[in-house]
């Protein structure tokens, strides 16, 4: 939390975030935060593959697709040599995907 939220007063806080939500419900928003795919997911998403047809291709378990997507774990040496096959040619996963 931030020391401007740590002194604002529960009214403080109230009216700012009352102020918030009426601005979005008139569609103004005061910020837009995009967050730029990582390696992993986006080499997913050049094989237009689902994360678990896409760990299947792999072979290894969702949630460990899920785990390097989300950036709480990184892939080995060799998943990351997979990772970067998979996001320069997509269509090779695809075909290890629908051929197995």
């Amino acid at each position: 939390m931030s020391d401007q939220m740590k002194q604002m007063s529960g009214q403080e806080l109230g009216d700012k975030l009352l102020k918030s939500v009426k601005e979005m419900q008139v569609g103004r928003r005061a910020r837009v935060t995009k967050v730029a795919p990582n390696q992993v997911a986006a080499a997913r998403l050049k094989t237009g593959l689902s994360q678990l047809q896409f760990a299947q291709a792999l072979q290894i378990s969702q949630r460990t697709l899920q785990e390097w997507e989300q950036g709480r774990r990184q892939p080995s040496g060799a998943a990351r040599a997979l990772i970067q096959i998979a996001f320069a040619h997509p269509k090779i996963i695809r075909e290890r995907f629908y051929t197995s």
